[in-house]
């Protein structure tokens, strides 16, 4: 692609594109915050399995 062609796309992504207002945005925040903690969590438990079975392997 170009850059007139980058240009015209960029333009009407911009045109179609909105900001989202108070209650949007407070979803989406909580929608993110929920899936960081979920995956921090599931990081956790991986790491306390690794150290449980690297505890029972060595000794």
């Amino acid at each position: 692609m170009n850059i007139a062609g980058f240009i015209k796309e960029s333009r009407r992504v911009f045109t179609l594109a909105k900001k989202p207002n108070r209650e949007e945005f407070n979803k989406i925040a909580k929608i993110t915050g929920v899936g960081i903690i979920i995956i921090g969590i599931i990081g956790f438990l991986i790491k306390i399995a690794a150290w449980l079975i690297s505890r029972k392997v060595a000794g």
